[in-house]
């Protein structure tokens, strides 16, 4: 989910940065494969502008504006964001050591996970003052949350949900399709009842259903740099992929961007 800090580093970031926590077991799927996911049409309705500097992990709409989480070491931060313009408004660094994962808010308060650090942090949302570190228990990778606990993905197929005040797993679940247990599960959003999930490595963004973990619905957005007019480099120097999902419940809005991506784009899924 990671990928390269420097051009000439990329093919060992793939290899030691962006693979899933080994140490991660997959839950078993709690039903039978059944039937493949449906397909999920998107339409591409607005693009705004993007820090292109923002190696976007995590996305998230709260108060009418942008909170986006960012990472790589030396960059890592949580920011909030200006939607018509791009323009950040207020940030706060992480320490350089740091590699910033998915954002969430619950209860007034912006958690932020990491990727292998072990460590989240608890910011309070309006101000994005930090108010205290928790320990996890895997590596950080997505978060969401469904308005009573967290949600939190680590590369494997596996979910994970967190107890806000405890911050610890109250239960998991695997995600699958047709095809048996699904990986590299990255950026998460909770949309309408189902959590949604970027793939690592892939355009694609899954439909999940968070009682079963089963896949009900893949959106196909491989054409979606080419209609917004980015042009990708893939040696580290320009566009990364697609990561970030956030969700305007209040004007029934959804939004994505990728690393360094220099526009955001709100869609319409076919839901």
């Amino acid at each position: 989910m990671k990928t390269l800090v420097f051009a000439s580093l990329t093919l060992l970031m793939l290899a030691a940065c962006d693979n899933p926590d080994q140490q991660s077991t997959d839950s078993p799927a709690t039903e039978a494969p059944g039937n493949a996911p449906s397909a999920m049409a998107y339409t591409l309705l607005k693009d705004y502008p993007h820090d292109t500097g923002a190696f976007t992990q995590g996305l998230v709409w709260y108060n009418n504006q942008l909170l986006e989480g960012t990472g790589q070491y030396g960059e890592s931060d949580v920011r909030r964001v200006d939607l018509a313009t791009g323009k950040v408004l207020q940030q706060t660094a992480n320490d350089s050591a740091i590699f910033g994962e998915g954002i969430a808010v619950l209860n007034g308060k912006l958690y932020q996970i990491t990727w292998q650090n072990k460590i989240g942090y608890v910011y309070d949302a309006a101000t994005l003052k930090k108010e205290k570190a928790f320990t996890l228990q895997t590596e950080g990778w997505g978060l969401t949350t469904d308005g009573k606990e967290l949600i939190l993905s680590d590369g494997s197929s596996n979910l994970y949900f967190l107890n806000p005040k405890t911050l610890t797993e109250t239960h998991r679940i695997g995600v699958y399709d047709h095809l048996g247990p699904r990986s590299n599960i990255n950026e998460l959003e909770y949309i309408k009842g189902y959590v949604y999930a970027n793939v690592w490595q892939t355009d694609n963004i899954i439909k999940i259903d968070p009682a079963s973990g089963r896949i009900v619905a893949v959106a196909d957005l491989s054409d979606l740099k080419n209609k917004g007019g980015i042009q990708f480099t893939y040696d580290g120097t320009g566009p990364d992929v697609l990561n970030g999902i956030a969700w305007d419940s209040a004007n029934n809005r959804i939004f994505v961007t990728g690393k360094y991506w220099p526009k955001l784009f709100e869609i319409k899924l076919d839901q």
